[in-house]
């Protein structure tokens, strides 16, 4: 649920926006909250009907009246069945308030899951992937406790407070005024040492997710710890970030922990003082015994919300700066999107008009709406085009300089350069992972931010260097390119990729179900089934950012083999630091710092003796 942002640090909004997630059941909070409200009351009035069965006990002491069986009876049935309601209102609402809670956090992971959805890749290059996942898992943890648990003990705490208040100021406007100064002791201490608390439980938070981004990078990255002996370097940095999480940690449990006996001492005074006064006024006659016998409990009565709303101070102010961080998510600017283009299912007759299509044809179009009111159709072919296109991912450090380059349909255009020299942001500009702000790349002719980005990214496939698999089968794996492929599609893409042999040989074949990334498959195992994948989907324009970087030699002349099958008619972007895997291609652009220093065949280059000479002689080496 979006909402309004609200000012970092200021928890009464934050709260107020959280609990908007309850206006969606507000009548079953609605219900949660009278419930409450009622059990509190009844507790209250059960305990004041102390007060009768004392003073006719004195009565019947004193002589003043006869003892009777059925008086003492009907006494005792209005206070059991006073406590009973009380203990079904009570059992209810917190059956009620986990299955509210319940769906609460659904909607708010399912919020933040969508959202994640549709923020660009740029928010995910720039936030630890575990400090996110912190964020569904701790920070979701601690919203459960304060709608499970906080929440209605404070409805509960206050409904108590008052209810007790107004018997005891009726019962005896004096005492109260004790209760009063009591009550009034008791928050200036929850504000004093509270306050300090929470500040250290909102830092906690914080540092938790800190320490989780840490540990999954570094559980990640296991192997190559291990393999440069840096064991000892990831402990010490560790232990610095664990360090002020045990920091923020211990000093929120301090404050929090002798928060409640100094409360619980400041309630035994007062009991103490109400105890002397109300013996007094019972010795002059001025109080009966009963009132005092009622007065006493009360007055714990007053002093245990209290206590309690004061325990819940720290959790409110985890689940404010949990909320913080989710909202934060929740906030985050989506990826824009202007485009008005469409790719459409099309048949194209032998003079080449185009009709759209509700069933799948095989071949497509780019629907392209005009100001004027006309459409247009224009048939998907993959051309691609760059004029003087200059990118840079921060302000100030440019990665692309002027870069002009066009690709036909049907061609493969290889990239090659050193580390750093802007190969695949050409391939991230050309998905709309980022817009280019300077320049123009024209797709079939037409201006690429005019194209919807979801429709752009369908027009093509990308295999890249560093594969990843999802939690599943083979098939489901290979599937994720085109979700309607059918089991005859799945095995024709994964013969072409050159993986249907080693499938064929694992355990389950096509239904071996994959997990950890596909931890029990090779790297180039891996990469052959990210090659499938994109074999399946089968579109005209193919980015292989060093697709074959993790398969050897052998293996990789058999899967160009067979990949040429797939590039036939289809315009394909090749990133590689083999030559060997670009010595085919249609043109080769050599780059460096971000421009196009070279371009042409590979004996064209060859003939130039330049950059590209020295690489192909190994006279020069890529970084």
């Amino acid at each position: 649920m979006k909402g309004a942002p609200v000012p970092k640090g200021n928890v009464l909004k934050v709260l107020g926006r959280l609990l908007g997630y309850a206006k969606a059941y507000k009548f079953l909070f609605a219900l949660i909250a009278a419930l409450i409200v009622a059990s509190s009351v009844l507790n209250v009035l059960g305990m004041s009907q102390l007060r009768p069965v004392v003073d006719y006990f004195d009565s019947v002491i004193k002589g003043a009246q006869n003892f009777d069986y059925a008086v003492l009876y009907n006494m005792l049935l209005k206070m059991g069945a006073t406590y009973l309601c009380a203990a079904i209102a009570s059992y209810t609402y917190s059956r009620l308030m986990l299955a509210l809670c319940s769906r609460i956090m659904k909607n708010l992971r399912d919020d933040m899951f969508i959202t994640l959805q549709s923020l660009p890749v740029k928010y995910f290059d720039t936030h630890s992937h575990g400090d996110l996942m912190s964020r569904f898992t701790n920070d979701t943890d601690t919203l459960r406790e304060f709608f499970s648990q906080s929440l209605p003990q404070l409805i509960s705490s206050f409904t108590s407070v008052i209810t007790v208040f107004v018997v005891l100021f009726i019962s005896s406007w004096s005492l109260t005024l004790l209760v009063v100064l009591m009550i009034a002791v008791m928050l200036v201490t929850v504000k004093a040492v509270g306050g300090r608390s929470g500040k250290y439980f909102v830092k906690r938070q914080s540092d938790i997710g800190r320490a989780n981004g840490y540990i999954e990078e570094y559980i990640e990255g296991q192997k190559v710890v291990k393999v440069f002996c840096r064991e000892e370097t990831t402990k010490r940095n560790f232990d610095v970030i664990n360090e002020s999480l045990n920091s923020a940690t211990s000093k929120a449990n301090a404050y929090a922990n002798i928060l409640m006996p100094i409360l619980g001492n400041t309630a035994y005074i007062f009991y103490a003082l109400i105890a002397a006064i109300g013996g007094i006024l019972v010795i002059n006659g001025l109080a009966t015994k009963g009132l005092i016998v009622m007065f006493l409990p009360m007055t714990r009565q007053v002093s245990m919300p209290i206590s309690s709303a004061s325990q819940q101070v720290n959790i409110i102010m985890m689940a404010a700066a949990g909320a913080e961080r989710i909202f934060e998510i929740l906030d985050s600017k989506p990826e824009e999107d202007n485009g008005y283009v469409q790719l459409v299912n099309a048949d194209i007759d032998e003079q080449g008009n185009i009709t759209e299509s509700d069933a799948r044809t095989g071949r497509w179009a780019w629907k392209h709406p005009h100001h004027d009111g006309t459409l247009t159709y224009k048939e998907l072919k993959g051309e691609v085009t760059f004029v003087d296109v200059s990118f840079g991912y921060e302000e100030n450090n440019q990665v692309l300089k002027d870069v002009s380059l066009y690709a036909k349909p049907g061609q493969q255009i290889a990239l090659v350069g050193a580390t750093g020299a802007g190969k695949t942001t050409i391939t991230n500009l050309i998905n709309r992972f980022y817009d280019v702000p300077d320049g123009k790349i024209r797709y079939d002719g037409i201006n690429i931010n005019k194209i919807k980005k979801a429709d752009l990214r369908r027009s093509q496939a990308m295999v890249l260097q560093d594969t990843h698999l999802f939690n599943g089968t083979v098939k489901d794996n290979i599937r994720f390119g085109k979700l309607d492929a059918t089991d005859e599609e799945i095995v024709q893409a994964a013969k072409i990729a050159n993986a249907d042999f080693f499938i064929s040989h694992l355990p389950q074949g096509y239904d071996t179900i994959l997990t950890a990334d596909g931890a029990n498959l090779s790297q180039g195992q891996r990469q052959l089934l990210a090659i499938a994948r994109a074999a399946v989907a089968n579109p005209p324009v193919l980015i292989l950012d060093e697709a074959t970087s993790s398969i050897d030699t052998r293996t990789e002349a058999i899967i160009e083999r067979g990949m040429s099958e797939l590039m036939k008619g289809k315009t394909v972007f090749v990133i590689a630091h083999r030559l060997s895997t670009v010595r085919k291609a249609d043109a080769i652009m050599v780059m460096d710092h971000g421009e196009i220093i070279e371009r042409g065949t590979h004996e064209q280059l060859i003939e130039q003796k330049g950059t590209y000479y020295k690489l192909a002689q190994g006279l020069y080496e890529l970084d």
